[in-house]
């Protein structure tokens, strides 16, 4: 199911927003151009995070799984233990049954190369160091202009650029991310750490810790390091915060660990690599929209990390929008279905994940996935088959 008349499409960002909105339209036969502001795939390398299985299910109506699976690692199982490191409970997580829907956890730069290397072997092009600047949203179509003088025209406009977007800042100057409540510190340690993995634990198991001072994370690569992160209730990082030096954060953590009987102190004390960040979203509400313009994934529904589904948020709204600007009559249309299908399911998600990290929803609470159903969302099952025509799948409820 594809379009003849081909519509020109710019999508600025070519992160994972981006780059997955660019391999969904160019699938559903449309004209599509990646212009990034960043001169190469190693924005937020640093950054760690996981695929779902939803964001996972959303990949494979991409063609884009063999691409990702190359990279990272799949998690299968979850574990909770308490601040007194006893094991609380232990579940399946996610579609761990089918390999191509298993979660996976991966380096932030790991999934844009994976992505953006996927992108560039179907032709799609895609422009390195243009950093928007203006667009002119005129009768006959899109006009970008770019700080290095150079422009671009298009029928659309996608804004795919995070969650600080220019394109957003153009269509809604008044809407700016908000505080969450926490920090989020996260690491790597490639020193193995005794008790942080029984003996008795197959692979792919993610730990998540109800500490007394922190919610904390982690799971052991095959190669045996360890990627971890930990939240903490705070006020806002002062600026320049984040550039500390690892050794400054390391010692900033470890008190509020050192307080539990759990392997989280020795993994930190043990890190080659500490980074912390302001846990943020977006107000709920936000204009997504505005003529040939539309702005995705975080640049439209930013949630801070605690239900660790921005990645798997973006991954589905580059297949919904894609479905819906090839079974629609026209943009205004395709972009109010979109809309449609997706403000209540990302707005719920930013209001379950702001729960969490203000404590509203418990104090120690882990997230990213101890409360999601094991069952697929029918709904959203529908809305991501690509063989199933938009206007057939149900909007979600929440």
């Amino acid at each position: 199911m594809t379009r003849t008349d081909a519509t020109r499409v710019l999508v600025i960002g070519g992160g994972i927003a981006g780059t997955a909105t660019a391999l969904g339209l160019h699938k559903a036969g449309h004209d599509v151009t990646v212009c990034e502001a960043h001169p190469d795939t190693a924005e937020d390398i640093g950054a760690f995070l996981t695929l779902a299985s939803n964001g996972m299910s959303a990949l494979a109506q991409l063609d884009a799984t063999d691409a990702v699976t190359a990279v990272g690692f799949p998690l299968t199982s979850l574990r909770l233990l308490d601040a007194r490191g006893t094991e609380q409970g232990r579940a399946p997580l996610g579609e761990a049954a089918d390999p191509a829907l298993r979660y996976r956890c991966l380096r932030r730069g790991e999934l844009n190369a994976a992505l953006q290397g996927e992108a560039l072997r179907r032709g799609i092009p895609l422009r390195h160091g243009a950093r928007l600047e203006s667009v002119t949203d005129g009768p006959d179509g899109i006009t970008v202009r770019f700080a290095d003088g150079t422009s671009a025209t298009g029928d659309l406009l996608i804004g795919a650029d995070g969650l600080n977007s220019t394109v957003r800042r153009l269509i809604t100057p008044g809407v700016r991310p908000v505080y969450a409540g926490q920090h989020v510190y996260y690491g790597y340690t490639a020193t193995a750490v005794p008790g942080a993995v029984p003996t008795a634990d197959p692979g792919g198991t993610i730990v998540m810790v109800r500490g007394s001072e922190a919610a904390f994370g982690y799971a052991v690569s095959p190669v045996g390091e360890t990627y971890w992160f930990a939240r903490v209730a705070a006020d806002p990082l002062p600026p320049g915060a984040s550039a500390e030096p690892h050794a400054v954060l390391r010692e900033r953590l470890l008190p509020l660990l050192r307080k539990d009987a759990t392997p989280a102190a020795d993994l930190v004390d043990a890190a080659d690599t500490v980074m912390v960040t302001n846990a943020t979203e977006l107000p709920l509400g936000a204009t997504w929209r505005s003529g040939r313009i539309l702005v995705v994934g975080d640049a439209a529904h930013a949630a801070s990390p605690a239900t660790g589904q921005g990645a798997s948020m973006a991954l589905e709204d580059a297949v919904v929008l894609a479905k819906a600007l090839r079974d629609m009559p026209g943009p205004e249309s395709a972009f109010a279905a979109y809309e449609r299908h997706r403000r209540p399911r990302v707005e719920h998600n930013i209001t379950v994940s702001g729960g969490i990290s203000r404590g509203t929803g418990g104090p120690s609470r882990p997230g990213p996935a101890a409360s999601r159903p094991a069952q697929p969302d029918e709904a959203l099952v529908r809305q991501l088959h690509w063989d199933i025509a938009l206007a057939a799948a149900p909007s979600e409820e929440h």
